[in-house]
C-alpha cells in the first residue's frame, strides 16, 4: 500500500512539468503561444522521436495534437503559420517519428498543406515551410507519396511553382516535385505532364526548375508526351536576359566559357533537354521544328514594323523580339546536336539547315543570331565537304574566307549587302547530297525525298528552284 502511494505521489511530480507545459499552450494567446513555439523549436530542433517522449515524460503525442488542431483553425489567417509549421517539423522529421507522421496524417495534414499553397493571404515564408512538411512526407515513402498525388497534390505544388516570387522557395518545390517522381510508379506519369504544364509559365525560374527535373522525370518515365516538342521549343523565347555559361563546345566560343549573349539560363536549361529528347521518338518533329525556327515567318516579324515606321525608339525592341531569341537559341542547339552526333548533323541537312542558317547569319536585327548561326555553319562546314563547297560558292571568295577565319564575329565585318546576299541565298544541299549517295551513309530516319526515284527527285528540285524565283 505505501509503495503504491510512493509510486502515484513519483508519477504526479514527473507529469507535472508536463501537464504545465500543455495547460500554459492551453491558456495563452496568440503572442504567448508564438513565445511557446520559439522555445520548443530551439529547445527540440533535432531531437529523436524518444527523445521528444522523455521531453514531455511519454506525452509528445498531447502537444503534437494541439499544434495540428491550431494549424487547422488559423491556418487560413497565417497567425503564427511558419512558427507552427516548423514545431510540427520538429515531429514529422524526427528519427523514429512514423506515429508522429501517421497522426498528422490521420487529421487531414496533406488536404491542409496543399490549401496554404494556394491561399493568397498567406506569406511566402508559411508557404515555403507547408512546401519543406511536404517533402518530409514525401520522403516516408512510396504509400505517402501516391498520397499527396491522390490529393490533387501534383497540381497545386505546380501551380505554387509557376506563381512563387521567391526563388529560394520555388528551388524547395522543385526538390519537392523531384522527390514526387522518384519511386512513384503510379503517379510519375502525372508529375512528368505536370511538369511539361509548368514551361508555358510567366516565372523563367520555374520555367529553367522545370525543364532541369523534366530531365530527370523523362529518364524515369522513358516514353515521350506529344506535346513536348513544342512546349520546349516555345521555351527558346523567353526574354529575361543573364551571364549565363556557354557550354556548347563549339569552335569560336570565349575561352573562359561566359558571355553575355541573349540566350538565358532558361534556353540553355531547354538545350540540355533537347539533348536528351533526340534519343527519343520525338527527334525527328524536334530537329524539324529547330530547324524551322532559324527563319521566322513574316507575320511574326512584321508586328513591330509600324511601331519602328512611327517611332525609331521602337529599333531597340526588335532586338529582344522573342521569334529573334527563339532564332539564337535554335542556332546554338543545332550546333550542339551537330557537334555531338555526327548522324544528326547529316539528318538537319536534309532539312535544309544550310540554307536556313545562312539565312540567319543575315538578320541584322539580331547579331546574335548572326553569331550562332555562324558558329553552327562552320561545324557543318568543317563536317561535311559537300557543305563547304556550297557554303564558298554561295558566299564567294572573300566572304569565305572572313567567316572560316573567324565565324564568331563575322557579323561585325559584314556590311548590308553581303547581309542581304547571305538573307536570300538559294543554298540546296539537299540535293547534291542525294546525287552524291551521302544520304545512304547512316540514315536512320525518312526526310522528305530520298526514297524517290531520281528523275522524280530532280523533278521535284526544279519545281523548287522556279518557285525559289518567283
Amino acid at each position: 500500500m505505501l509503495f503504491d502511494l510512493h509510486r502515484l505521489a513519483t508519477s504526479t511530480i514527473l507529469y507535472q512539468p508536463q501537464l504545465r507545459r500543455l495547460e500554459d499552450w492551453d491558456n495563452a494567446g496568440t503572442v504567448a503561444r508564438s513565445h511557446i513555439l520559439n522555445n520548443f523549436i530551439e529547445t527540440n530542433q533535432g531531437k529523436t522521436a524518444p527523445e521528444l517522449e522523455q521531453e514531455f515524460s511519454q506525452g509528445a503525442s498531447l502537444f503534437l495534437v494541439r499544434l495540428t488542431t491550431w494549424l487547422r483553425l488559423t491556418y487560413m489567417t497565417g497567425s503564427c503559420l511558419d512558427k507552427l509549421l516548423r514545431s510540427i517539423g520538429v515531429f514529422l522529421s524526427a528519427v523514429s517519428s512514423n506515429h508522429y507522421l501517421i497522426e498528422f496524417l490521420e487529421v487531414g495534414g496533406v488536404l491542409t498543406l496543399l490549401e496554404i499553397l494556394a491561399l493568397e493571404k498567406i506569406k511566402e515564408e508559411g508557404k515555403k515551410e507547408s512546401i519543406r512538411l511536404l517533402q518530409v512526407i514525401a520522403n516516408s515513402g512510396r504509400k505517402y507519396k501516391e498520397l499527396i498525388c491522390e490529393s490533387y497534390g501534383v497540381r497545386s505544388i505546380a501551380e505554387f511553382l509557376a506563381k512563387s516570387k521567391s526563388e529560394e522557395t520555388q528551388e524547395e518545390v522543385q526538390v519537392l516535385l523531384d522527390s514526387l517522381v522518384h519511386g512513384n510508379p503510379k503517379y510519375q506519369n502525372q508529375v512528368y505532364k505536370g511538369l511539361i504544364a509548368l514551361l508555358p509559365c510567366a516565372s523563367p525560374k520555374a520555367q529553367q526548375l522545370s525543364l532541369q527535373t523534366l530531365r530527370t522525370a523523362q529518364s524515369i518515365v522513358r516514353t515521350t508526351h506529344p506535346s513536348i516538342v513544342d512546349n520546349v521549343l516555345k521555351v527558346l523565347s523567353t526574354m529575361h536576359l543573364e551571364v549565363q555559361y556557354e557550354g556548347c563546345g563549339l569552335p569560336g566560343s570565349s575561352s573562359d566559357g561566359r558571355t553575355l549573349s541573349a540566350c538565358t539560363a532558361v534556353s540553355i536549361a531547354a538545350i540540355e533537354l533537347i539533348k536528351d529528347l533526340v534519343n527519343y521518338d520525338v527527334c525527328p518533329a524536334l530537329l524539324k521544328g529547330l530547324v524551322a525556327l532559324l527563319i521566322p515567318s513574316f507575320k511574326e516579324t512584321s508586328k513591330l514594323q509600324p511601331k519602328i515606321l512611327n517611332d525609331t525608339s521602337a529599333l531597340q525592341l526588335t532586338a529582344h523580339l522573342p521569334v529573334f531569341l527563339q532564332q539564337a537559341a535554335a542556332a546554338k542547339a543545332i550546333g550542339i546536336l551537330a557537334h555531338r552526333n555526327r548522324s544528326l548533323a547529316e539528318e538537319m541537312l536534309h532539312l535544309r539547315v544550310v540554307h536556313s542558317l545562312l539565312a540567319a547569319m543575315g538578320n541584322t536585327d539580331h547579331s546574335n543570331s548572326q553569331r550562332q548561326a555562324s558558329l553552327t555553319l562552320k561545324c557543318f562546314v568543317q563536317l561535311f565537304p559537300v557543305v563547304e563547297e556550297h557554303v564558298r560558292k554561295s558566299m564567294g571568295e572573300e566572304l569565305y574566307k572572313l567567316f572560316f577565319s573567324n565565324a564568331g564575329d563575322l557579323y561585325m565585318k559584314i556590311d548590308s549587302i553581303q547581309a542581304d546576299i547571305l538573307a536570300a541565298n538559294k543554298v540546296n544541299v539537299t540535293k547534291a547530297l542525294y546525287l552524291s549517295d551521302l544520304s545512304h551513309s547512316n540514315v536512320s530516319f525518312y526526310f522528305g525525298h530520298r526514297n524517290q526515284d531520281p528523275v522524280a527527285y530532280n523533278t521535284h528540285f526544279q519545281k523548287e528552284d522556279v518557285e525559289g524565283k518567283e
